[in-house]
């Protein structure tokens, strides 16, 4: 495997630079000293938590910090996460080993925290060059990655110290309510499907399927790869909206994100990750594997995907506002409204013909 197929980082985007001199003179008072200056470059992807890789001479660590002009705190609380992965890493060792962490908002701007960088493949939406996607390598990393998530929500939390992470009872009506007033506090649009896909949700709330540790945004391009092995997964990043709560509701945010390859051309344009390559299980396959790992049947399936659709839709029309807003500069989120749009579509799709699957 090829060294150029490792993710790497980049020059920081423009206005999200750090005040290098001082992250550097921060960090050479609490990591034990290493030659040269430091050097940060960005990695490209990701719409929420900005992430850095420091290269301290030999020693590569990443560090995350809330994105510039962010005003919901509680999605980017990285006390929390630094705590989750603290905790977490005793348990469950596909997680990268945290360092430390910083509140004093001196140094950046914002709280951020350090962790050792875990190398590999990461699959975003355009693979790696030189990378052979093939069918029976999709095959393998669709089935591992669900068989990764059945692993997570079967984590001992209490063990892990976790027990106060969140209140397992009452978490989908709560979910509801929820993305339904965040959706509304930062509408820009009049986008009727929204508004009628959030009714339909607090209308068939399953009961709950119990508690157990949630991850909240699973998909592909969170998970660091093998290098030699790209089918195995050595990690999973970003735990920043982990919870304790319905592990079903889990899977909804995954299907959301999976795009399957007969799903409607506007849904496959939004060109969310790899799911549609041929090999890749489809999501009705998905939510069969995962049953089968968690030993029950699949419940209410369409309600969990309509809810994952639901959720991006709300949380692409937080970054969207806020783009509008003025408060980031990031170019990328100038169309980002059509992705709400079409999630919204899709949702109604599935709504109407009850399944998650064959939408196109």
């Amino acid at each position: 495997m090829s060294g150029s197929q490792i993710d790497r980082a980049q020059a920081p985007r423009p206005g999200e630079h750090l005040d290098t001199p001082r992250l550097e003179a921060f960090l050479r008072e609490r990591i034990d000293s290493w030659p040269g200056p430091l050097r940060v470059e960005q990695f490209p992807s990701g719409y929420s938590n900005l992430t850095y890789l420091l290269h301290l001479g030999s020693r590569e660590l990443v560090l995350r910090r809330p994105p510039f002009g962010a005003q919901i705190k509680s999605a980017h609380d990285m006390g929390r996460e630094f705590r989750i992965l603290s905790r977490l890493h005793r348990v469950y060792r596909k997680v990268p080993a945290p360092v430390l962490y910083c509140e004093d908002e001196a140094i950046l701007g914002a709280p951020f925290y350090l962790m050792e960088r875990v190398t590999g493949i990461i699959l975003r939406a355009q693979p790696p060059a030189g990378l052979e996607l093939t069918p029976d390598l999709m095959q393998r990393l669709s089935a591992n990655s669900i068989d990764n998530l059945a692993a997570i929500h079967a984590v001992d939390y209490a063990a892990a110290g976790l027990g106060e992470l969140g209140r397992p009872q009452g978490y989908v009506q709560r979910q509801m309510e929820g993305w339904s007033k965040r959706y509304q506090n930062a509408r820009t649009d009049n986008i009727p499907a929204m508004e009628s896909v959030a009714t339909w949700l607090l209308a068939h709330q399953p009961a709950s399927a119990g508690g157990c540790l949630i991850h909240n945004d699973y998909k592909y391009d969170n998970l660091v790869l093998d290098a030699q092995n790209p089918a195995e997964i050595v990690a999973t990043l970003d735990w920043e909206m982990a919870t304790l709560g319905d592990p079903w509701m889990d899977l909804g945010s995954t299907l959301g994100y999976w795009v399957d390859a007969d799903d409607p051309s506007e849904w496959r344009q939004q060109a969310f990750g790899l799911t549609a390559r041929p090999g890749n299980l489809n999501r009705e396959q998905l939510v069969e594997r995962y049953a089968a790992r968690r030993g029950g049947p699949a419940t209410d399936p369409v309600f969990y995907y309509v809810y994952g659709l639901f959720k991006i839709g709300v949380i692409v029309q937080q970054i969207y506002a806020r783009y509008r807003q003025g408060l980031t500069q990031d170019a990328r989120f100038a169309r980002l409204i059509e992705l709400v749009r079409a999630a919204s579509q899709v949702a109604t799709r599935a709504i109407e013909l009850g399944r998650i699957g064959r939408l196109g």
